[in-house]
């Protein structure tokens, strides 16, 4: 080449290079946000959509001291996020004097261990009590007091109708955003916040003080009964009483909640536009879509519970979306759940989960289904287990079976996310009844087996009741990613697939053109390690239980 070739060349690719540099300087620039695409959710970081392959950390691994333990998990995990607790105690021991040197040093560990940061607000309520609250708060009941049950004695959490609790919570929240925006708006590694934590209130349906029963007299806001219907019927507006008969105690709570957390959250994202979210303490799911009973105690009254996301988005729009912890091991009870937060209004994610060996085969069904982000709680190595709820060790045999799947995701988290966000995406995991599964996609559609050896078909076996080692216990996920008409990229553990068509393509002999088993690397693009063929396709797609990823391409053919 030429120097008149070279100098041409280096000409035209100048603006090109500057161009880049631009368009990755203006994402750097850009706040996370939730972008919403027919129904569908992503959050956006950098720019681009961004799968939280995450962690939440104990409730008292918040102190600098605790943190390299917490590093050692995540890097272990292969996680890419951290949910962290920030407690209004922490950072305000003293009334108007603030001590940010925790969030200092979490912000610096996480830029160095290439983790981005999800911060959890420990304020009013933690758990639905007030364990998190500063001591010059929670032991002065008259100036910061607490709710009233009906025959007026004081119950163990604040009220949402303290004006005094309410303003100094949110002052904290507001000064806690100031200074994540004075020490991270460059970087952005923190990409949302949680506001308040499994909010309610265990055994009482709401507040009974002076200040909450005139409120609960009042017609219940238009805002809230144009999105959450009237429960007595041909009524369209009135008290509370009135408009929700047996759910009245509960819906105001929800309201009354919700209103308080809107105050915070606007507040703080007038300083710092971060998205927001709150989770919720779960009540159980409705199964077969039968309709949410009245509140009888049996959970968290006023928590954002399925029935009443509805309420939540009436009263707390600077809230982005409502998220479901589970600790509900049953499978039935997981997809129910999933279902029922999975919305077109509502972002998918579950910011807290157990950390058992069972609950990893559900990254597979929540990331198929177009969750943001999985957590499972306590992913640090704290000698601390939270056994039933969690796993009973505390070392790396913990991290393991979610390092595996997130390892596997981790790769094409960002394509993923991408993928999601279009529509493309589906999963499954492995019931409690092994029973096989069916998914429907554009054109086609899986029938997802479990327990099944790589070779042959159940029928050959002169033990009918002989499995395949290892699969013991339901651990067998599968998610989907159609990444055009014909081609899928599959990723999964312990399941046998068989795709055949639907749809357009139903009844059309078919059969696959290509299988490629093989992996992305850092840059996202596809690196094929090899082609299956005959054996290792004449029986559906067998995925062992280390995670596998497959690009597969179908075809039909006329007969």
């Amino acid at each position: 080449m030429t120097l008149n070739q070279i100098a041409r060349r280096l000409r035209y690719a100048a603006p090109l290079c500057m161009a880049l540099m631009a368009h990755s300087a203006l994402a750097a620039s850009e706040l996370p946000r939730l972008e919403t695409k027919d129904g569908r959710h992503a959050l956006i970081v950098d720019g681009a959509p961004f799968l939280m392959l995450a962690g939440q950390a104990h409730n008292s691994s918040n102190y600098p001291a605790a943190l390299p333990k917490v590093w050692a998990a995540l890097k272990d995990a292969r996680a890419n996020t951290l949910e962290m607790p920030i407690a209004w105690e922490q950072i305000e021991p003293k009334e108007g004097s603030f001590d940010f040197s925790f969030l200092d040093a979490l912000v610096k560990g996480a830029r160095e261990n290439n983790i981005r940061l999800v911060i959890v607000w420990f304020g009013t309520w933690k758990n639905t009590g007030p364990g998190y609250l500063p001591e010059w708060v929670k032991f002065d009941n008259q100036r910061f007091p607490r709710m009233k049950d009906k025959d007026g004695k004081t119950v163990y959490s604040h009220s949402p109708f303290a004006e005094e609790t309410l303003r100094l919570d949110r002052r904290a929240f507001v000064r806690m955003m100031e200074h994540i925006k004075k020490i991270d708006s460059a970087q952005r590694t923190v990409i949302m916040v949680q506001v308040e934590n499994e909010v309610g209130t265990y055994g009482f349906a709401r507040d009974y003080g002076q200040r909450a029963q005139a409120a609960f007299e009042q017609p219940v806001p238009a805002a809230v009964v144009a999105r959450q219907a009237p429960k007595v019927p041909g009524v369209k507006s009135g008290t509370w009483t009135q408009v929700y008969g047996d759910y009245a105690d509960q819906y105001f709570h929800s309201w009354a909640i919700a209103s308080y957390i809107e105050s915070i959250a606007k507040a703080g994202r007038a300083v710092y536009d971060l998205p927001m979210f709150v989770n919720n303490a779960l009540r159980e799911p409705a199964l077969a879509d039968e309709p949410a009973t009245p509140w009888k105690g049996n959970f968290a009254s006023g928590g954002p519970t399925y029935d009443v996301l509805d309420i939540y988005k009436a009263a707390a729009p600077h809230i982005d979306f409502a998220a479901p912890d589970i600790y509900m091991p049953e499978s039935n009870k997981v997809t129910a759940i999933l279902k029922s937060f999975q919305r077109p209004d509502n972002a998918l994610m579950i910011p807290e989960m157990g950390n058992a060996p069972a609950y990893a085969r559900y990254v597979y069904q929540a990331f198929g289904m177009g969750a943001i982000g999985v957590a499972p709680f306590g992913l640090d190595y704290a000698e601390y287990s939270n056994y039933p709820l969690g796993a009973k060790h505390t070392d790396k045999r913990m991290v393991e079976p979610f390092a595996k799947v997130y390892g596997v995701f981790a790769p094409m988290a960002r394509q993923w996310a991408r993928w999601a966000l279009e529509g493309r995406t589906y999963g499954v995991a492995e019931g409690d009844d092994r029973a096989a599964q069916t998914v429907a996609m554009k054109g086609w559609k899986a029938n997802v087996e479990f327990r099944e050896f790589q070779f042959g078909e159940r029928q050959y076996l002169k033990d009918k009741n002989e499995y395949q080692s290892g699969t013991e216990q339901p651990s067998g996920g599968v998610a989907f990613a159609q990444i055009g008409d014909n081609e899928f990229v599959i990723v999964g553990q312990q399941a046998r697939v068989k795709l055949s068509g639907s749809g357009a393509n139903d009844g059309k002999p078919s059969m696959l053109a290509r299988v490629e088993e093989g992996r992305f690397d850092a840059s996202g693009k596809w690196v094929m390690e090899r082609n299956w063929n005959g054996d290792q396709t004449d029986y559906g797609l067998n995925l062992p239980a280390t995670p596998t990823v497959l690009k597969v391409r179908l075809g039909t053919y006329q007969e």
